[in-house]
Order: structure tokens, then sequence, then C-alpha cells
């Protein structure tokens, strides 16, 4: 039994869903087939979390102003390559190539070289950019929390509406010297991302809201940092979630601007 792409089967069946505006192929199964073993199969999962979520939609909508009338590649596409390139066990994105060696589940992905060009247009407008996929994932977000709410309660209700917001900075190891890679406050040798998480309580497993790349020498204290990942944070929210948000942070939070900041939100 193999999981194949419609498309990529030469032995299309009647009925069979063909690819639409999905990013990712609809797959189907067939119990008579042996060849073309999929090698990373979980990443059935991830594919068709994308279409259910709709964030393949919402990032290529957001990232429109990028593509041009020679565009081949879109570059929404391309970043979800990426992204599922080191969700399947990639640690640089020359291991793109086992994403692009199993086309009947990612589809068609884009060369070496042209993610290489893409990444570089991208990179000179990163604001923009960045701006973008947080839009699109804020969309996507919105739209599963809407399906299944991951917390007990209704969005801004006393029985369980609170969300909670966990800010902290923490450390990842640079093997090699990358861009920004310091000595870190810890004493290693890497970089100092910020993070937010939604508490899911006793039930659920948390939720990544941002991590926000810092180099390996940036402090972990400090005002401007904890305003700037909280705002991100809140952002990424669902517009009916924002009403009712508890942040909580380790000591480094305690600055005298960043509780103005949580007392004016109160």
């Amino acid at each position: 039994m193999i999981i194949d792409s419609p498309q990529t089967n030469s032995h299309k069946k009647k009925g069979t869903s063909q690819v639409k505006n999905n990013v990712y192929p609809e797959l189907m199964v067939d119990p008579t087939r042996t060849e073309s073993v999929l090698t990373t199969s979980g990443g059935v999962l991830l594919t068709k979390t994308v279409q259910v979520c709709g964030l393949g939609a919402a990032l290529t909508a957001a990232m429109a102003p990028w593509r041009t009338t020679a565009t081949v590649h879109d570059p929404a596409k391309i970043v979800l390559d990426l992204a599922m390139t080191l969700a399947t066990g990639g640690d640089c994105v020359a291991d793109v190539a086992t994403v692009r060696a199993q086309p009947q589940l990612y589809g068609q992905v884009a060369s070496d070289p042209t993610i290489s060009r893409v990444i570089t247009r991208l990179a000179a407008d990163v604001e923009a950019v960045s701006t973008a996929i947080g839009a699109a994932r804020a969309a996507a977000r919105e739209r599963v929390w809407d399906i299944a709410r991951p917390l007990e309660g209704a969005a801004g209700s006393v029985d369980g509406g609170l969300v909670t917001v966990d800010l902290d900075a923490t450390t990842v190891t640079a093997g090699s010297a990358k861009e920004q890679a310091q000595k870190t406050y810890k004493r290693v040798f890497g970089h100092s991302p910020m993070c937010s998480f939604v508490d899911h309580g006793a039930y659920g497993t948390g939720e990544t809201l941002n991590l926000d790349l810092r180099r390996g020498g940036a402090s972990p204290k400090g005002a401007d940092m904890h305003i700037a990942a909280t705002e991100r944070a809140v952002a990424q929210l669902p517009a009916a979630e924002r009403a009712h948000v508890l942040i909580r942070t380790d000591s480094a939070g305690c600055a005298k601007e960043f509780l103005e900041l949580v007392k004016m939100s109160v």
C-alpha cells in the first residue's frame, strides 16, 4: 500500500480529487500498488495541516507583492518547503533536497539556486516580509482556534477565557560561525532568541506564537525587548482573544517601561 498524489499517478481513477488551489498535492491511498513508498510519510500530516488551517492560501496572498509576471515558483511555497525541511529533520537549506525528492507529497520544489535567489530577494525587504508571514500565520491560527479553541471556556469569558502568554529568552547553540552567533549570556556560542508561547493549561501541549531571532550577545533583560515580544505575541492571537491576556515573564521582565505597558493594557 502506498500514499500517492493523483497528478503523479499515471493510473488516475474516476472521481479522484485533483490539485486545485492547494499549495501541496491532494493525496490518495492506493492499496494495489507497492512502488514509490514515501520516506517521510509523516510529512502527510504537515501538508494536510497547511491545507486545512489555510496557511498555504494565506501565505500565498500575503506574499503576493514579491511575485512578478516572470515568477515560476511561488515565494510562499518556497518558504513552506523550507519549513517542511526543518520539520522533517533537516538542519540546513541544502536538506531541502529530501523534500524535492518526493514530488508526490510536496509537489514541485524549486532548485537550490532558485531558492537562494528568492531568499536573497526576500531578505532585502525583511521587515515587510516578516510582517506578511506573521499576518498569514495569525490568520491560520485564528481559523484553527475558531474550529477548536485550545483553552477551556469561551473567548473573553471569566470561566477560562483568559489567554496566558509566557515570554522568555533562551539560547540556541551554534556548531559553527553562523551569522550573529556569539557568546551568549549562558556562556555558550550561539543565538539568544526571545520566545513567546501560549499556555494551554493542564490538558494541552502549549503553542508557539513567536521566536524572535537575536544575536548571541543580546541581553535577556530590557524593556524594549519585552515590549516588542508582547506586541508580536498579542498580534498572533485571534482578535477575539486579545482582550483578556495574562503576560508572564521571569525576573528579566522587571523593567518599569514594560510594566507600564502591561498596566496600560489592563
